[in-house]
């Protein structure tokens, strides 16, 4: 079946222009000529648009701009990291702790945050709660060992605090800690950019 004749058995619309359904029987040399002629006009309009799309990819090459949009995470410097995404921030024998800006940019928005009470015993690499996204769900770990003095209560009622301020007012718990020697095991921030780097190059 050729095209043209494909035309007329679908209602197609272009340019004002409508083709009704025909039956076979009806279908006249004029009626088949001036199909070819719409038909025509909608691949020459299919091909400008093309050429479009093409030129914009083109040029966003050139420009070493991506054509789809893509955030840059920050890294604060004066923490240090962990391969599973959490930040650290010590001051004397106290340290805090939440997830990074690579994280919750990956997460997407945060709906819920799972908190520890205050008391609980935590240890390096060890899971300690949980974020909630519109995408998924992960496990939060600990950087540190020791033990919970605090947990930020306002992401219970403000979640989106993760996304917003992950490394200030979305901070997740506070630690005392029992192993100082453990920092050493964690990144910098030049080291974290790094690997946050050679990690979304492997997706």
């Amino acid at each position: 079946m050729c095209l043209e004749y494909i035309l007329f058995l679908l209602n197609f619309k272009f340019s004002g222009v409508i083709i009704f359904t025909l039956p076979l029987k009806l279908m006249t040399w004029e009626t088949h000529t001036y199909g070819v002629i719409i038909w025509r006009r909608f691949r020459k309009k299919e091909r400008e648009m093309a050429c479009r799309q093409l030129w914009a990819s083109r040029a966003a090459s050139y420009l070493r701009i991506s054509v789809f949009h893509r955030s840059f995470s920050k890294v604060v410097k004066d923490l240090k990291y962990a391969d599973s995404h959490e930040w650290v921030k010590v001051d004397g024998n106290s340290a805090t702790v939440g997830i990074t800006d690579h994280a919750q940019d990956h997460l997407g928005d945060v709906v819920y945050v799972e908190l520890p009470e205050v008391g609980t015993a935590v240890t390096q690499g060890g899971s300690f709660g949980a974020v909630e996204s519109v995408k998924a769900t992960s496990d939060i770990n600990s950087p540190v060992s020791g033990k919970v003095v605090e947990v930020n209560e306002e992401l219970s009622n403000s979640p989106a605090l993760v996304n917003s301020s992950p490394c200030k007012d979305g901070w997740i718990i506070k630690v005392e800690l029992s192993d100082k020697g453990e920092l050493k095991n964690l990144m910098d921030s030049e080291q974290y950019s790094k690997f946050c780097e050679d990690e979304d190059s492997k997706h």
